[in-house]
């Protein structure tokens, strides 16, 4: 098989530890001329719905790749791992419904296979770090070209575990969705996809207490003002010129905001 050029990674681990470069060190040593892609290795401790929305809006702007995503408090525990197959690409890591949302953006599950291929480990693994000694050394085999169904017995896309489906009710001049994601300019990206904004005014009440605009960029309205818009993921979302919505809005992921009509 003729395997695949480039590797990303996409994990909570941060940039303050050695975590990371292990990782890519294990790759490396198994397959130096793979190329690695860092998506991010920030998603908030433990947040597996973060991790899989970052992975889910950026894999499909990737090469082909192995996409390896470790967002894993569960590590060391029964859950599984697994090696996914769509039509652009293969995602590795854990069976906690973190891979599920970008194996969609990717065309959707062709093959699933439990991860369980001793030779394909790294040595003695720890209990508390796969992503190094399981599913970094695991993507360097498949991107060499090993065939996934080498990763281990075949797995039941129907079976595999799935993050609740995150909260979008439309109504007439109204719209209520849960928050999605924030990113670091503190604006506030909502589970609602942006053609629902089509049916909305430009005069906007967030949570019936705070006025907004509907807009395409921010200079759409003035500084400080907040602004109802369709992101570059294609989501509804909410931002502040120079400013940050998620400090007015005072919200987190799984909160629900309403926008409705003045």
């Amino acid at each position: 098989m003729a395997g695949y050029g480039w590797i990303s990674l996409t994990t909570d681990y941060g940039t303050f530890d050695g975590f990371v470069a292990a990782c890519h060190g294990t790759i490396a040593r198994i397959a130096p001329a793979v190329r690695v892609i860092d998506v991010t290795h920030h998603v908030p401790p433990a947040d597996v719905s973060r991790g899989a929305a970052v992975l889910a809006q950026t894999a499909p702007h990737l090469p082909a790749a192995v996409h390896v995503a470790v967002v894993d408090p569960g590590v060391g525990t029964a859950r599984r791992g697994l090696v996914l197959g769509t039509p652009h690409g293969l995602l590795v890591g854990p069976d906690n419904g973190l891979l599920i949302w970008a194996a969609e953006a990717l065309g959707g599950i062709e093959s699933g296979y439990e991860l369980a291929n001793k030779d394909w480990l790294l040595g003695d693994v720890s209990r508390t770090f796969h992503g190094r000694d399981v599913f970094a050394p695991a993507a360097a085999h498949l991107a060499l070209g090993a065939p996934a169904s080498d990763a281990g017995p075949a797995v039941d896309p129907a079976g595999l575990v799935r993050l609740p489906d995150p909260v979008v009710t439309v109504g007439n001049g109204w719209i209520e969705a849960e928050v999605l994601t924030i990113d670091r300019f503190g604006n506030i990206q909502l589970a609602a996809t942006g053609e629902v904004l089509a049916g909305l005014g430009s005069d906007l009440m967030l949570n019936g207490t705070v006025t907004a605009r509907r807009g395409t960029t921010f200079a759409d309205v003035g500084p400080g003002d907040l602004l109802v818009y369709e992101d570059s993921a294609g989501q509804v979302a909410v931002a502040v010129n120079n400013g940050r919505a998620v400090v007015v809005l005072s919200v987190q992921p799984g909160d629900l905001i309403r926008v409705a009509e003045r």
